[in-house]
């Protein structure tokens, strides 16, 4: 019997309307989560120390309760930590074999296990151990500037003003609040008057953007420039010659708010803080039901995806876009005011030292949202206090490599993440009717 014909021109069968096409699997994740997983069990584990312990302090002399100093045996806790890491890696090399998405409670559970293995062996031996609460506290109080900073960002991009400025607005803001501080000596009106600062650069950035219709990237290179020439010159002319007039700010009080402040680990980190810090969490908090819940979240959101559409219901785009960009560079400008009368320090030539920058990879990270930028930026926090930390405790790391940790944080959160977020759609395009 022979074998039946098949002409060539007969087209293929469909496919079944009923069977969709299913994504590729991208396995990037999980594979990043094994490396460096069995990285760690190998270079803290393996080759750790042996026979060393690793001490942690975790309370504070106001607390309520008093909580020894505790060891653990470093190579062994280091082992031990690394393999649960290795375990959640496995968890996620079967979610993404289904094609689920695990939770949150995956990478931030995995990134505890490496940071506190990471920190076991860098104490090993050192007798005077590693302060727990005190670097949780630091690492959110040196992440003030990134999330007022990621929070200008995010106003004027989600209006579709591309904010490249945000080192101008948080260095105008250090300048003016230094000097409103020392002449009416008063910390308070220095934090009052470094919002202005950081509006007048959000002004400048929004009137070249929309009435000339400059490159927004451009414009905002431009203004930082434009705030280092202008801040360094009066430095050098006027602050530097006389500083008990111009630039000797008193530093705002640390405010413990009762009872609360007193609970251990909490209390230090999140309610024995400054003015600062308590204005932060009102303006986080503020944001994220404002851009996401309410009317003008709403308009400000369109205007930044489709401008025509918001324009054709009678939503004024241009004017929205100013309004957002003049609050956030505000929002800027007050996380400006960290680097002088929050920290108790003078004003200085550039120092605010590439922090806006770090806020823009802040934004990004926490995908436009004001709670994701306040998450972003405290990792950067941490990233930075844990570099002062074990510097001051002499770990074997080299200082160079130590001076590099924020930053190299901030590459990999980036490059990880960038790829996979969108931006809004109308970002960066002037709109004209």
């Amino acid at each position: 019997m022979s074998a039946p014909t098949i002409d060539a021109t007969t087209p293929a069968p469909a496919r079944p309307a009923s069977q969709p096409v299913l994504p590729p699997i991208k396995w990037h994740a999980p594979i990043t989560y094994a490396v460096v997983a069995v990285l760690g069990l190998v270079v803290f584990g393996l080759l750790g120390p042996s026979g060393e312990t690793s001490t942690f302090a975790v309370s504070t002399p106001r607390d309520f309760i008093q909580f020894t100093p505790f060891s653990v045996p470093s190579k062994l806790t280091a082992i031990l930590l690394c393999l649960a890491a290795l375990g959640l890696a496995g968890v996620s090399f079967y979610e993404t074999r289904r094609r689920e998405k695990a939770g949150a409670w995956l990478p931030i559970t995995y990134g505890f296990l490496m940071v506190f293995a990471f920190l076991v062996w860098a104490v090993a031996g050192k007798d005077s151990g590693l302060p727990l609460t005190g670097l949780l506290q630091g690492s959110l109080f040196l992440a003030i500037p990134l999330v007022f900073g990621a929070l200008a960002g995010l106003l004027c991009e989600r209006s579709g003003i591309i904010n490249i400025a945000i080192e101008g607005q948080l260095l105008g803001g250090a300048f003016l609040a230094a000097v409103v501080a020392t002449l009416t000596s008063s910390a308070y009106a220095g934090l009052i008057a470094a919002p202005i600062a950081g509006a007048l650069v959000g002004l400048l950035l929004v009137l070249f953007s929309i009435k000339y219709v400059v490159n927004q990237i451009i414009v905002g290179v431009v203004l930082n420039v434009l705030v280092i020439g202008v801040t360094s010159y009066l430095f050098s002319t006027v602050l530097k010659e006389n500083p008990d007039t111009w630039n000797n700010p008193p530093g705002l009080p640390v405010i413990s708010i009762p009872v609360l402040s007193q609970i251990p680990i909490i209390g230090p980190v999140l309610f024995r803080q400054t003015a600062l810090v308590y204005i932060m969490y009102v303006v986080v908090i503020l944001l994220q039901v404002m851009v996401f819940k309410s009317r003008w979240g709403l308009r400000l959101r369109s205007v930044g995806e489709h401008p025509k559409a918001a324009d054709t219901v009678g939503i004024k785009v241009n004017r929205t876009r100013l309004r957002a960009t003049v609050l956030g560079g505000a929002v800027a400008g007050l996380g400006g005011a960290f680097f002088t009368v929050a920290a108790g320090l003078a004003f200085g030539k550039e120092m605010t030292n590439g922090k806006g920058y770090i806020a823009l990879a802040a934004m990004i990270l926490g995908r436009w949202s004001p709670k994701g930028a306040l998450a972003a930026a405290l990792l950067f926090g941490f990233a930075n206090n844990l570099q002062l930390q074990l510097s001051i405790i002499q770990t074997p790391i080299p200082s160079q490599i130590m001076l590099m940790t924020p930053y190299v944080v901030t590459i990999f959160a980036v490059a990880g993440l960038v790829g996979r977020v969108r931006p809004p759609a109308a970002e960066g395009i002037p709109y004209t009717k």
